[in-house]
Parts: structure tokens; sequence; C-alpha cells
């Protein structure tokens, strides 16, 4: 038989945490955010549920849009960080992709282009990330030279916040961004696309001028749209009715008996004070999980909240049965997401917090070893 661990994707989750995000927004539209590979969950495990939400998918590359067209979709594909090349806008008109400009020269690449048809593109303002994007004072230029440009159909704005998810330095965490992009955009015509998971769970009801709100007209679910919480530990999947999109489960291979002073794994970094039953777990760094977790990181057994035990290795684990005289050989064992045993929900976001990281990380760093099915097929 195979490894006893697996992920399993619920598409019943991927289509709930859109929806919210559309009873957030008003009247925006939705882009399911899939970079990264639909956040390590798999675009095509993903597709068919997202797309009975979405308005839109937004990934990264071209690669991902190939798949997403190669999957039947025929709406609004974004590419969030534009094209890289000028030979990239070939396939942006062969597929029919929206892409975002973010510099000088993707304004140059797209001018030199031959199309058959105008595009449709998104102008980033930097209004305080300070990663991409025109600072105000060029943006203005830059969004007068591609409405001037016959290769372009229509120019959407939009921006990213830094800090949606918490307050910063005694301040409202979007206050100051939304001022930038206001006074930067205040007359301009098009779309808006403001809203990442964090201001769509914060702020999307704020105002925002020309009788709009923060959700604006396009809103990108990102992390949320995963069940994966943007402002924990302040709030938990529970308090934004997320569900997990994902769960990691796996099983107890062999059960130790350990005496006090026994040692648990590599450098001896746990040693029982007690008489303690132990289970070691099919799953290791090598599947995805972070290495740097410690004792104390929660699981589940059989449904029952436990604790890791010692360093995790590369394929093992080991987790406190202490209390749990009925888990044994063959137990589940969930690392993060659903129990199959109880319906039990460890989120995702407080094993992260407990490895001093964050749920995005976990989620995308899912080891290809590790076997990907979805819940119902």
């Amino acid at each position: 038989m195979p490894r006893p661990i697996e992920a399993v994707i619920h598409p019943d989750a991927l289509s709930h945490n859109l929806g919210r995000a559309r009873a957030l927004s008003g009247d925006a539209r939705i882009w399911a955010v899939v970079k990264a590979n639909a956040y390590g969950h798999g675009i095509e495990n993903c597709f068919e549920a997202q797309r009975l939400v979405a308005d839109g998918f937004a990934c990264l590359d071209l690669a991902e849009a190939e798949r997403l067209r190669g999957l039947g979709w025929r709406g609004p594909i974004l590419l969030l960080e534009g094209v890289f090349e000028p030979r990239d806008l070939e396939l942006c008109s062969r597929l029919h992709l929206w892409h975002v400009i973010h510099h000088e020269a993707q304004i140059e690449w797209l001018a030199a282009h031959k199309v058959l048809w105008p595009q449709r593109v998104f102008l980033k303002l930097n209004s305080g990330m300070n990663r991409l994007g025109f600072r105000p004072l060029a943006f203005r230029a830059a969004w007068q030279r591609l409405a001037a440009l016959p290769q372009v159909e229509d120019v959407s704005l939009m921006t990213h916040f830094s800090d949606a998810d918490a307050l910063r330095f005694g301040r409202d965490g979007v206050a100051h961004q939304l001022a930038v992009f206001e006074a930067a955009c205040a007359d301009l015509p098009g779309e808006r696309s403001l809203a990442n998971s964090a201001a769509t769970l914060r702020h999307a009801g704020r105002p925002l001028g020309g009788g709009l709100n923060v959700g604006a007209d396009w809103v990108r679910a990102g992390v949320m749209g995963y069940g994966g919480v943007p402002d924990y530990p302040e709030h938990d999947a529970t308090h934004w009715d997320l569900r997990p999109a994902m769960s990691l489960r796996s099983q107890v291979l062999a059960v130790q008996e350990l005496h006090p002073g026994d040692s648990v794994g590599y450098g001896s970094a746990f040693v029982a004070e007690a008489p303690m039953r132990v289970g070691i777990v099919a799953c290791g760094y090598a599947d995805g999980y972070p290495r740097h977790a410690p004792t104390g990181t929660p699981v589940l057994v059989a449904g029952q909240r436990s604790r890791t035990l010692g360093r995790v290795s590369m394929d093992l684990l080991t987790v406190d049965l202490t209390g749990l005289p009925q888990a044994g050989v063959g137990t589940e064992v969930t690392l993060w997401g659903c129990s199959a045993v109880t319906g039990a929900v460890l989120g995702i976001d407080e094993v992260a917090h407990a490895a001093d990281t964050i749920g995005y990380e976990l989620m995308c760093a899912l080891a290809a070893r590790v076997p990907v099915r979805v819940d119902g097929r």
C-alpha cells in the first residue's frame, strides 16, 4: 500500500469561501487568485469549485493562464505581475489575457506590439507598499500614455495594501494608502481593484470615492479563498466563517512507551518527565511540514487535540498519545484541516503560528511527493 499520508482538497469549502468574499464585497466582481498553483492546492483540483462563484481568475504567469484556458475557462484572466518580456504579449493576445502594467518598460513593449484587437490592462499604483507600481507623481502620465495607445482597449486602476491585516504605526491599516489612491485616481475613468483578502475581510464596506467602497469593482480573493486567515491570531477562520480547503492527514506508524528521562528524536530535543505513550507519524519536512515546528505544535489524533514532541525529521514526526489510550498503529493524525473521523477542524493558521510562520507558507510548501485527492472524486 502507499505511504499513509495525503492532502485532501474540499471543493465545497472553496466555493463557500469565495461566496464569503462576494457577500462582503457588495456588487464587486471576484477574482479567484490561483497563483502558486492555487496556493499549493492545485489549479486543476480547485477549478470546478471556484468557477461556480468567481468572475475571473488571477494568476502569476502565462503557464498558469494556459492551464486555466485548457480547463475551459473563457472568462477574464488577469496576470498579476503583467508580462516579463515583449513576446509574452503575443500569448496575451492569443489567450485574451488581461495584464497588469507596473513599470515603464511594459508600456514600451505594448506600444511596439502589433495586435489584432486591443487589450485590457490594469495600471498599478504604488500607494505605499513599495514593491510594484508607479509612484503617484508618475501615475497619471502612465495612464495618459496607455489611454492613447491603439493597442489598449481599456485601462483599469489598481493598488495593493501592505497593512490591511492590522494596525500599523498606530494608524488604520488602509487609510493612508486609500488617500494616496484617491488623490492619484480621483478623476480617472476605469474600473478599480484594491482589496486583497485582508482588505475584503476587514475593510470591504468602507466608503471610497465615486460611490464605491474598498471592495470597488474587483476583489482579489487570495488566501481567504482557501480558508486562510490573513489577520490570525487576532481572528480565526471561525470568526470570518471560512472553511479549510485542504486537510493534510496521515497515520500513526508505530507507538513507543517512554520512561522518565527518555528522549525523542534528533538532538534529544524533548525529554519525558513522566511515563508517556508517543506515536510516530508518517509526515516530515520532506512532505512540507515545517521543520522548525516546536514541541507543542497542535495536531488532531482521531479528531482529538494533541501535540507534537521533539524535532520534525525528514519523513517522520512524533505526537503525544498520553491520555489517548484508543490511539495506536493506523490511527488518523490530522496535521491541519478537517479530521475524517470526527469532522473536528485544526486551522492551518494555528499550526503555522505555532511554527512562527504563516498559513500561506504551509499551503504553498506541500511537497510533490504527497498524494493529493479531491474530496468526492
